[in-house]
Formats: structure tokens, C-alpha cells, sequence
């Protein structure tokens, strides 16, 4: 195989997540070609049937691009925003996560009534006694 072949780096269901990985390996200097995206755009049901939408490389730029790919952000993205990663529940001491509280009876009552009725708070929510912190 020729080092300016084109390989598949990575696959996606949706045209604007391989948009995101293809800026974000041009970013690093590495050229990537973004393959089946009109196609999807088209018809979205074909995604899957179709491998998805993929993100392609030379074939010497391969380990460096998955490798890129593969990196984890999440860490940044909370410390950016505010999001103690070690935030521990103020009762039990067990691990918190995101919830929103009364997400259900508003669906239903927009079920039910045909317009929403915003009532739900977002905070977070002990994985172990379920205790609920509004932020």
C-alpha cells in the first residue's frame, strides 16, 4: 500500500461529527477528506447501511490521526465550564452525576396538554442514595 492512499481514520453517524474530526486533524497538520456526507445529508436513514460517514487520511498519517481522534477532551470541557470532576454527594459521600429533575411529568403534561409546561430543574444526582442538588 502506497503512503498516499487514503485510509479510514474514523467513522461517524452524522455529517457534522466528521466535519469536527477533520478540522480537528487539520488542525494538527494532518489532511483528512471527509467521504459519504452529501449522501447522508440526503438520506440519514442510510447511515448505518452505508458505514457511516468517514473521515479518511494518508495512509502514513493513520496511527497519528486515530490517535488524535481517540483523545479524550472531557477532562478540559468541565474545567472550562466549571464542573468539579471529584464532586462528591454531600450526604453519603457517593458519586455525583447530571440529572434533571422532573423531566418525565413535563413530557407528559406536554403529551397530555400539547404545550410545555417548564417545571424540571438541572442539578445533580447522588449514583448511590439518589439525592438530588439543584446547581
Amino acid at each position: 500500500m502506497s503512503e498516499n492512499t487514503l485510509v479510514t481514520a474514523g467513522t461517524f453517524s452524522f455529517p457534522h461529527e466528521a466535519e469536527i474530526a477533520r478540522s480537528t486533524l487539520e488542525a494538527e497538520g494532518i489532511a483528512a477528506y471527509v467521504v459519504d456526507a452529501h449522501t447522508i445529508n440526503m438520506q440519514w436513514l442510510y447511515s448505518n447501511a452505508m458505514g457511516g460517514v468517514r473521515v479518511k487520511v494518508q495512509a502514513k498519517d493513520l496511527n497519528a490521526a486515530k490517535e488524535i481522534l481517540n483523545t479524550d477532551y472531557s477532562p478540559l470541557v468541565d474545567s472550562e465550564i466549571g464542573v468539579e470532576v471529584n464532586e462528591k454527594c454531600s450526604k453519603c459521600g457517593g458519586i455525583l452525576e447530571p440529572y434533571t429533575k422532573g423531566r418525565r411529568p413535563a413530557y407528559l403534561v406536554f403529551l397530555l396538554l400539547g404545550f410545555p409546561l417548564f417545571f424540571y430543574q438541572h442539578g445533580f444526582r447522588c449514583v448511590s442514595c439518589g439525592n438530588f442538588t439543584k446547581t
